[in-house]
């Protein structure tokens, strides 16, 4: 293969992956992928016949890379792109704070405003419904105007709908409340992953993204904690729950207006000198001429390929390298759902109340406990990501997740075994005939959403048991009978449960919460954003990202909307069971379909989805090939393993 060179044209050579390459001294080196521009010297012409010619090109070469390379891995990395990451990562806070507050809060709303059950689901599922159209509508929005007025706009949903839901006074305020602050998860759930992985350098771009996900359950953990804090108030204490996600709104807001716009944004839309001081802001005093020209090039070549009418999703579903991409990107966000990550933050509270914790406050305070579990090893996935790689992290968190999530249904089905019997079934006093009081075991009545236990402790027995029907005014007491006065049924040593039977066995829920989140945090809790940064071309990054946010989203409505239906028709270890099932599908689907991704610029992952569906996760095992492309006039032309061949 030969080709002719003039002096204003470049040849291009590109190491795709990573990868082991074998030598002849039996040593194994790792070889980084990276893309050097060698200009010939002068005006001459290379061809076959100038052997010393393509010799010193050669070997200017491999000086080329070697220099790029430590230009790119050097231990120094500007202290600007961590600030950067920081103020970008806010969103990522108040995603979690929003998100994880209204564990607790639920439990204070709910005798506030009288929420039965359908109210309670609306509450939650609210925030994250919005949260899909908006992470939708992002891609159009982050094509258009970028990420840095998108990630502006977040701000201002969060704020402004923190005020709504702090000056609440019936249930419809809060409710809008709710969905102001879900436009801004969504925008900010879809935009802040992609400006921190266009702005990283490759070899810092996996801890960098993650760290958006430490900052998600950071804010769920400070939230769980602000829970537990304000439950102590006789009032109000909702209000300062909910509204506090004002204050890191405004601080992101402020701080993003003196923060640059994604160098790689300017320069798909033609802005390319706002494109070069952007990125020498980032990279403050490393030299970033080779990095700006790869870019560059790489954006240009795309245009060329991209080139036509039709819409970005379009042509996403008719190149197949792109079509896999979002394939493996949306079945990612589909399955963290699916395995009931957002089950156990917006309902911890509710769940550990399930299992048997009686009080309030304690429940909001185990709540807690799980979400700092979260935090601190989803800060162990920061350490591991860039050491064992994306797909290693992924199988063994989700592999952990499965087994953990077994533990809590086997938690629920121990405690319905020992559900205590109900000796007393009293008559309703205005004579209709209710279905409450013909149960003959505490578990049936609890799932019952109008029913409750009325019971009497006397450790370790459980005596004067009854279910009797919910009161229409609340749910801590009953409607009729010895519990429906709670300062009297108090008095007598009478306990009522809405949603829990007295169990020994409660401890297993918090064992089998905290050993999910162990393993879910580090891997699929950060995963499924991070590689949906980095997995698609420049031309289709938004609309990939917003379709695979839009995934989750969607599924995350679902999944939290149908939670306490699910345990009343299921019971509660048989939604739980069900989620383990989901769990193992979607490890299958990890280990056949998802490559490594570790150490590869954002220009080069595209190849790796060149394979057959569902082939490249199992293929990108072979560590043992070396593989060598050849980009020319915007074509890859693929070398045969471990061989050589002149390019002239």
């Amino acid at each position: 293969m030969s080709r002719k060179s003039s002096g204003n044209e470049y040849i291009l050579s590109d190491l795709r992956g990573e990868r082991k390459m074998e030598r002849e001294e039996g040593q194994r080196e790792e070889v980084v992928g990276e893309r050097s521009l060698i200009k010939p010297p002068g005006d001459s012409s290379i061809n076959s016949g100038s052997g010393q010619s393509a010799a010193m090109a050669t070997g200017a070469g491999s000086e080329l890379e070697r220099a790029a390379r430590k230009q790119f891995q050097g231990d120094h990395t500007p202290m600007f792109l961590y600030r950067l990451s920081a103020f970008a990562a806010l969103g990522g806070f108040l995603f979690g704070y929003d998100t994880g507050v209204v564990s607790g809060a639920l439990l204070l709303l709910k005798k506030e405003f009288g929420l039965n059950e359908l109210w309670q689901e609306l509450v939650v599922s609210a925030t994250v419904g919005a949260a899909a159209i908006s992470a939708l509508s992002g891609g159009v929005l982050n094509d258009r105007f970028g990420r840095k007025p998108c990630i502006l706009l977040a701000s201002f949903f969060f704020t402004v709908g923190a005020v709504m839901m702090t000056a609440a006074n019936d249930r419809y305020t809060l409710l809008s409340g709710r969905i102001v602050v879900g436009l801004g998860i969504g925008l900010a759930s879809m935009t802040v992953t992609v400006y921190i992985a266009e702005a990283a350098p490759f070899h810092m771009r996996g801890r960098l993204v993650t760290i958006n996900t430490l900052f998600i359950t950071g804010g769920q953990c400070f939230a769980s904690i602000i829970d537990g804090a304000f439950s102590y108030l006789e009032k109000n204490g909702w209000r300062y729950m909910l509204g506090l996600s004002a204050v890191p709104a405004i601080i992101q807001f402020v701080g993003f207006l003196f923060l640059p716009e994604s160098p790689r944004w300017l320069m798909q839309k033609g802005k390319t000198q706002r494109a070069r001081r952007a990125l020498n802001l980032i990279r403050e005093t490393q030299n970033i001429e080779d990095e700006y020209e790869s870019i560059k090039s790489s954006i240009e070549e795309e245009q060329r390929e991209v080139r036509g009418g039709g819409s970005v999703l379009w042509k996403m579903l008719t190149y197949p390298p792109t079509f896999r991409a979002l394939i493996v990107g949306c079945g990612m966000q589909l399955f963290q759902q699916l395995s009931g990550i957002n089950t156990v933050m917006y309902y911890s509270a509710t769940i550990l109340q399930m299992s048997g914790v009686q009080d309030d406050k304690l429940a909001i305070w185990l709540a807690a406990v799980t979400a700092g579990t979260n935090f601190i090893f989803t800060m162990v996935g920061v350490w591991l990501v860039e050491k064992v790689g994306r797909r290693k992290l992924t199988l063994c968190s989700l592999a952990g997740t499965t087994v953990s999530l077994v533990i809590l249904a086997v938690g629920f089905l121990l405690s319905a075994l020992t559900s205590p019997p109900i000796i007393l079934h009293p008559r309703d006093p205005s004579g209709h005939n209710v279905s409450c009081v013909n149960y003959k075991f505490c578990d049936r009545c609890m799932l019952d959403p109008n029913c409750g236990f009325c019971f009497k402790m006397q450790h370790p027995n459980i005596t004067e048991t009854s279910c009797v029907p919910v009161s229409n005014r609340s749910d801590t007491i009953a409607a009729w009978g010895r519990c429906s006065n709670e300062s009297e049924f108090k008095k007598e040593g009478l306990s009522w449960a809405f949603n829990f039977c007295p169990t020994k066995y409660s401890w297993t829920a918090l064992l089998g919460l905290i050993l999910y989140l162990m393993f879910f945090a580090p891997g699929m809790g950060s995963m499924p954003w991070t590689v949906n940064s980095e997995i698609y071309p420049m031309w289709a990054r938004s609309t990939g990202n917003a379709m695979s946010s839009g995934v989750n989203w969607i599924f995350n409505v679902l999944v939290s909307l149908t939670f306490l239906h699910l345990a009343e028709y299921l019971s509660y270890y048989g939604v739980f069971f069900l989620y383990s099932a989901l769990a193992t599908l979607g490890l299958f689907f990890i280990y056949g379909c998802l490559p490594e991704t570790k150490g590869i610029k954002l220009e080069e992952i595209e190849t790796l989805f060149e394979n057959r569906l569902c082939t490249c996760g199992l293929l990108d095992s072979d560590e043992g090939r070396h593989i060598e492309y050849i980009r020319v006039k915007g074509s890859n032309y693929h070398l045969s393993d471990n061989d050589t061949s002149d390019v002239e």
